[in-house]
């Protein structure tokens, strides 16, 4: 009878069985996607923070409830997700004698009509973003970001507007390239 090898527990096992480390590595692997979640959610830094942290203090207490042949990422999402709206409803709660500003309403709103697959956009497009050439992010950071002109993207960082607009050219080329898999899921 041939002897049956069981390779190295998942990092899902790992946390399932409350190994510490794997949480630790958990947070390292997904609390930026979280936080980008959560900061969409509730459009606040320090909220968003509280709320990853709320997320992980909930995931680590359901550990040994994790179903393993579940994808860790989802799930922990979905935590996030509910974790952000419990610490939106804690901060109305806390401003319930403030009236509403227009803006709030918004977010109100908001917080219930926001989609894991938008969210999940959202940050691929953010990763995408952060994996370009600094020099090509700069130029679609303040074209986009800051709304200037390709003139006066030029004019901030002193070069020539011929170098802004091959660097533009070439960082959506390549945003087009990592972003790629996104367009698969949209119908046509």
């Amino acid at each position: 009878m041939a002897e049956q090898f069981y390779g190295e527990p998942t990092l899902a096992e790992r946390f399932r069985d409350g190994d510490s480390s794997a949480l630790s590595e958990m947070y390292g692997k997904y609390s930026a996607p979280m936080f980008v979640i959560a900061l969409k959610l509730l459009g606040r830094r320090d909220l968003a923070s509280d709320a990853v942290q709320r997320a992980f203090v909930q995931a680590w207490q359901a550990a040994d409830r994790f179903d393993v042949s579940r994808e860790l990422q989802p799930w922990l999402y979905a935590i996030t997700r509910r974790a952000a709206i419990d610490v939106f409803r804690r901060e109305r709660r806390a401003a319930d004698t403030l009236p509403l500003e227009p803006e709030q309403l918004d977010r109100v709103v908001s917080v219930e009509d926001v989609t894991m697959e938008e969210t999940w956009r959202i940050w691929q497009v953010r990763r995408a973003l952060d994996e370009l050439p600094a020099d090509e992010r700069d130029v679609l950071r303040l074209a986009y970001h800051e709304g200037m002109s390709q003139s006066e993207v030029a004019q901030h960082l002193g070069i020539a507007l011929g170098t802004v607009k091959s660097r533009t050219a070439r960082a959506q080329r390549h945003l087009a390239e990592k972003l790629a898999h996104l367009r698969e899921d949209v119908p046509l």
